[in-house]
């Protein structure tokens, strides 16, 4: 990575939604790549390279924006590893609370490209765990949008 993005990552850190367009769409999708990454006490630096990859996808390759987009998942798995106020219980619901509030968000958990990550998981527990985890997101995807669409 580049050094003047890591300088530019630490400023924006600061003043991430002043200067980041779509922040909160981008810190959505952290939020669902920590959620699963986290559940892995085993995690790789092979999922952050997953997720610059999904993120030069979403992103039309824009680096700058795919890097930021695995920085801040690395910030909440760190959070969480880290038991620094945030752990997978309290992040999994505020997702859900998220998703409530901005429904549309719902489109952006693409279930497809978060199966990726088991992968990158070897303990029986753990790949459970996340696929169960997995599952809580397909579910609450499928309820917004269903939700979302009866009502228009």
């Amino acid at each position: 990575m580049r050094l003047s993005f890591r300088l530019k990552h630490h400023f924006f850190s600061a003043f991430r939604e002043l200067f980041v367009h779509h922040h909160g769409s981008l810190e959505f999708r952290a939020k669902i790549f920590a959620l699963l990454i986290a559940a892995n006490e085993d995690a790789t630096v092979e999922n952050y390279i997953l997720i610059k990859r999904i993120g030069l996808k979403l992103y039309k390759e824009d680096t700058d924006r795919a890097d930021l987009l695995m920085l801040s998942s690395k910030e909440m798995v760190k959070k969480v590893k880290e038991d620094n106020g945030l752990n997978l219980d309290s992040l999994a619901l505020n997702i859900q609370k998220e998703l409530k509030i901005i429904p549309r968000y719902a489109k952006k958990i693409d279930i497809d490209a978060l199966r990726e990550f088991l992968k990158f998981t070897h303990n029986n527990d753990t790949l459970t765990y996340q696929e169960n985890i997995l599952e809580f997101l397909e579910n609450i995807k499928n309820e917004i949008l269903n939700q979302h669409k009866n009502k228009g």
